[in-house]
């Protein structure tokens, strides 16, 4: 008599009787789960698995398409690495850099070729559609870690082998593809064949390599043209070459050799120096009308003690920093407008009360007094307290909220007047050539600290709301940064290792029987990549502080 199992399937609301061993490919035609957009891998018991994933015992499965960020991320990693595979095909010597995201795609760039150009790009491109065409196996294979570091060693991929000789992990999963060798820190689709939409063009000095719609995962995300964010990341990647610290293994290597304090102090001289240019910045402007300072980024991107010390560098410039809350500026709230759930939609940037706002900021420039509201967020209504205020000739508002940058907020002040800041955790450091960490990781991260030590969140309650974060950030945020006069990158290089040690035992109190598990497992195995570091090093200005407390900024 065959042994079986029972799968129960969430999107199917069905049980049913599977052969042991079974792979989820083969359940999923069991189920005949049917799914707008291409299924590309799994959540079983809450945990994210690749299709080949074999069942043995007892299991629950929800089957993830493309549409879903898991089964996006899935699809990517495949993507990078059928690219990585053309690339050493036409391109044998060559040194593939997959950096950073950007203008909807992912900047790569390719060294020890003396150019890149069309006829190149063409080629890279005929060569992932042979492989896509042959529809060819993605093989996972765990070895001890150190079989492992010594094979990437002897094939040249010495980032690799030191990010996995630095993790402190007995066995380690890679990935094989037609002879060739990879790492992900993540499961792939099952074979390329599954990675059947995608492009590669030329992109300022190197490539972008074009993803599926998040949306609509049948079509390409649009090219949108971000060079002021390239031009931030082009600056801190220098940076990090110039340290030394291209990926983490490099980072973990100065850990183990006791030069994490001396890492710290040049990641944190480094942003006081690109505030204080921004302070100088906006002060040679002054002459020109500039009164206004808006600071704007998405959630967890420490706009708040970025604006702190903002503040402190306009004071040594001899301007007087005076700032004014948006918060008080809500609308009352049964005015505020609703989503499409029928709950208020305190992101809506028409939250707030706009003809208001332009009206107080327009008496201020004139230099008039102005009583300034107050929002009462238990009640819900604008009190008025006798709160005044009047600009002095030295002073400049600076103005901190997701809103700053839409031209909406401040549609009735002259544009020569508003100095616009876009503040984000844009980049910190690689794990390795071929693996970036995601921006939105990074803040996630910051956020789950932060809401644990001083909102009294949950990790559940922070990972179930931040999809809707992200989407407000999508909406609300994300169209209006190249609208900043400058970007401030928030993120610091060794912030991953020193949010460690407090994100791990509150992830770690997720079980595993709620929907949140698999975001909370992606996150504890991704953070074990990097050593911990003690913060004792970290200055009371840090902007971690924001998040880990200790600060000397009052918030």
């Amino acid at each position: 008599m065959e042994n079986k199992v029972t799968i129960y399937c969430t999107n199917t609301e069905s049980y049913k009787d599977i052969p042991v061993g079974t792979n989820l490919i083969q359940i999923l035609k069991e189920f005949d789960v049917k799914s707008r957009h291409k299924i590309v891998t799994a959540k079983v018991n809450n945990k994210t698995e690749p299709l080949t994933y074999q069942v043995y015992n007892n299991k629950t499965v929800n089957f993830i398409s493309l549409s879903e960020p898991s089964g996006m991320r899935a699809y990517v990693r495949s993507l990078c690495f059928l690219f990585s595979r053309a690339v050493a095909e036409v391109c044998p010597n060559a040194q593939l850099l997959i950096e950073h995201p950007i203008s909807l795609g992912y900047f790569c760039r390719i060294n020890n070729v003396s150019t890149v150009d069309q006829d190149m790009v063409d080629a890279i491109k005929a060569k992932m559609q042979k492989y896509i065409d042959a529809d060819i196996p993605f093989q996972c294979v765990e070895e001890e870690t150190v079989r492992v570091v010594e094979m990437f060693r002897e094939r040249g991929f010495e980032d690799k082998a030191i990010l996995l000789e630095t993790s402190g992990e007995l066995y380690s999963k890679y990935y094989k593809m037609n002879g060739a060798v990879d790492y992900f820190y993540g499961c792939l689709t099952p074979s390329t064949g599954y990675v059947d939409l995608f492009d590669l063009e030329l992109y300022n000095d190197g490539l972008l390599l074009r993803i599926p719609n998040r949306e609509n995962p049948v079509k390409l995300e649009p090219v949108i043209p971000q060079k002021k964010m390239y031009n931030i990341y082009k600056e801190h990647l220098k940076f990090l070459n110039i340290i030394g610290l291209d990926n983490v293994g490099d980072m973990n290597k100065a850990n183990q050799k006791g030069e994490m304090p001396r890492i710290i102090k040049i990641s944190e001289a480094y942003q006081e120096k690109a505030i204080a240019n921004i302070a100088t910045e906006i002060v040679s402007h002054t002459g020109n009308g500039i009164k206004v300072v808006l600071i704007s980024g998405p959630s967890s991107s420490g706009k708040t003690t970025f604006r702190m010390r903002l503040e402190v560098q306009l004071m040594v410039n001899l301007i007087r920093p005076v700032g004014l809350s948006l918060d008080d500026y809500f609308v009352n709230r049964e005015n505020t407008p609703l989503d499409e759930n029928g709950g208020y939609d305190f992101e809506s940037l028409y939250a707030l009360d706009i003809p208001k706002f332009n009206e107080d900021l327009e008496m201020l420039l004139r230099g008039e007094e102005v009583e300034l509201p107050t929002f009462n967020f238990t009640t819900g209504q604008r009190d008025y307290k006798g709160h005044k205020l009047q600009l002095e000739k030295n002073s400049i508002l600076v103005i901190e909220g997701i809103h700053g940058l839409n031209p909406e907020l401040t549609r009735s002040i002259p544009d020569n007047l508003k100095y616009k800041i876009y503040v984000s955790a844009l980049t910190t450091i690689s794990l390795d050539d071929h693996n970036w960490i995601p921006t939105t990781d990074n803040r996630l991260l910051r956020r789950l600290v932060r809401d644990y030590r001083y909102r009294n969140y949950s990790a559940i309650d922070t990972i179930s709301r931040w999809p809707s974060v992200r989407k407000g950030e999508d909406k609300w945020i994300f169209p209006y940064q190249e609208n900043a006069d400058v970007m401030f990158n928030s993120a610091m290089m060794y912030e991953l290792a020193a949010l460690r040690k407090y994100a791990e035992p509150i992830l770690s109190q997720v079980p595993n029987n709620v929907p949140e598990y698999a975001e909370a497992y992606r996150l504890l195995k991704f953070l074990k990549y990097f050593n911990y570091i003690n913060d004792r090093e970290l200055p009371p200005t840090s902007l971690l502080r924001e998040f880990l407390g200790g600060s000397s900024f009052k918030y």
